[in-house]
């Protein structure tokens, strides 16, 4: 199971309400593996654009992010018609790449369906090779800019 750090303040959660449609099931009679790969994505996707963060903005600055991992631990059966909540943060920020953790809860009990680990790479849009992330997309998802790390080392 995947271990999730106790929720830092300056890693804040975004929410995502979606419902489980016809087209997510699979032949067993619950969501596939790939909804649970598209509402990570999805979460992900509109936590950015909820921080100022579009694919034109990610253009603008020349690095977009891509998944380089991502496991999911899967816990409970999700049916068709449910109401979800996905609840994503990112908990780690590095150079080139972030972790996102991400949950997706039944919303009318509160159980955690499935638990997410998303590493994403920070890359050019040219050249498709890593680059830092600018310190206004960290500052924007609320890790600390590199230059206040470089400060408080020193």
């Amino acid at each position: 199971m995947l271990g999730f750090a106790p929720m830092s303040e300056a890693f804040r959660t975004f929410t995502l309400t979606t419902q489980v449609l016809e087209s997510d099931m699979d032949e067993l009679g619950h969501a596939s593996n790939i909804a649970y790969v598209r509402w990570l994505q999805d979460v992900a996707v509109a936590h950015s654009i909820a921080v100022g963060l579009s694919f034109e903005a990610y253009a603008r600055l020349g690095g977009v992010f891509v998944i380089r991992r991502q496991e999911i631990d899967y816990l409970r059966p999700c049916v068709r018609g449910a109401t979800l909540e996905l609840r994503t943060r990112v908990c780690n920020v590095a150079a080139a790449k972030v972790q996102r953790e991400t949950e997706i809860v039944r919303s009318a009990d509160a159980v955690v369906l499935a638990k997410g680990l998303t590493t994403w790479g920070f890359v050019d849009t040219t050249q498709g090779r890593p680059i830092r992330i600018p310190d206004e997309v960290r500052i924007a998802f609320g890790a600390p800019a590199r230059q206040s790390l470089r400060t408080s080392q020193t």
